[in-house]
């Protein structure tokens, strides 16, 4: 009996050990998880009446807008827009947002919405990618789908001179060729010359052949831009009259002789020769002008008589 009460009580003080040893790990493991690392500042305490930082920064940032990337090089045979370009913008489905505005000579053109909108120096593909992130970012449409078209052309074109069929400005919205311009004006008249002047906005000035225009190749047929001149002088002439069978006044052509001239005008009539021609050049007689002889613009042939 004595040895039960002996080892009850070991059981018991082993017991009461048991929960002590329970219940201070328990009350130590909050300041356990608040230990810091040997070096590191202890936190601050969030003063009383401060709002907790956000848990995304991001998220309570301001939003700003989307900054415009930088603009996509020009492509050759672009049109660029200009001062007096008048352009439709349209959004797909959106029939409220169909303006046909012209743009202004500083550059700029009104859009709904979107107020004073810069178009000037910019292809149409990047007016209309332009115009498109402006509507999306003020949001006035998600994902707009925008339409670019030009309705007149005034502020790219070469001026055309001269001997044509219609003289004037012609508007161009791409790479155009000199053959493709004169095409478009008429053509040279029959009282044009054989060449033209190509006059370039830089200053720059080339001299073609109209006949090597049509048949040559890309460097007989240059490739005209915005401010280039082409002016087709009228041809030089020579006056023939006597005895040949048809007098009058004819254009001379490239390397054109006097035994040319001569055959250009039908030929010595009957009562003529070609001993007797006599050559008049800016009022005075030639002595000594064989037929091999070139002619120059405003020479006058005369044809004389023959001795039988």
């Amino acid at each position: 009996m004595k040895l039960f009460r002996t080892v009850f009580k070991t059981v018991r003080s082993a017991s009461a050990a048991i929960v002590m040893l329970v219940l201070a790990t328990a009350i130590n493991a909050p300041l356990a998880a608040q230990t810091v690392p040997a070096g590191q500042p202890l936190a601050q305490p969030q003063p009383m009446g401060q709002p907790l930082p956000a848990a995304n920064e991001q998220a309570a940032a301001t939003v700003q807008p989307a900054t415009e990337p930088a603009t996509a090089p020009i492509t050759d045979g672009a049109y660029v827009l200009g001062p007096g370009d008048v352009v439709n913008v349209s959004v797909l489905g959106r029939p409220e947002f169909n303006p046909q505005v012209q743009v202004q000579t500083d550059g700029t053109l009104q859009l709904p919405f979107l107020g004073t909108v810069k178009a000037a120096d910019m292809t149409v593909l990047q007016f209309r990618d332009k115009v498109g992130r402006m509507l999306e970012a003020g949001g006035y449409y998600a994902d707009p789908v925008v339409n670019v078209a030009i309705a007149n052309y005034a502020s790219r074109y070469v001026i055309v001179l001269g001997e044509v069929g219609q003289p004037g400005m012609v508007p161009i919205d791409r790479d155009y060729r000199v053959s493709e311009i004169l095409a478009r004006v008429g053509g040279a008249r029959d009282t044009g010359s054989d060449f033209l002047t190509l006059r370039r906005a830089s200053g720059e000035e080339l001299k073609l052949d109209t006949r090597m225009i049509a048949i040559g190749g890309p460097n007989e047929d240059p490739v005209v831009k915005p401010g280039d001149k082409l002016f087709i002088p009228k041809a030089e002439t020579f006056y023939v009259y006597g005895q040949v069978n048809s007098p009058g006044t004819y254009k001379i052509e490239s390397g054109m002789t006097l035994r040319k001239a001569i055959a250009t005008a039908g030929g010595v009539g009957a009562m003529g020769s070609e001993k007797k021609a006599k050559i008049y050049r800016d009022g005075e007689k030639i002595k000594r002008f064989d037929l091999s002889g070139l002619i120059k613009d405003g020479d006058v042939i005369v044809i004389g008589e023959r001795f039988f």
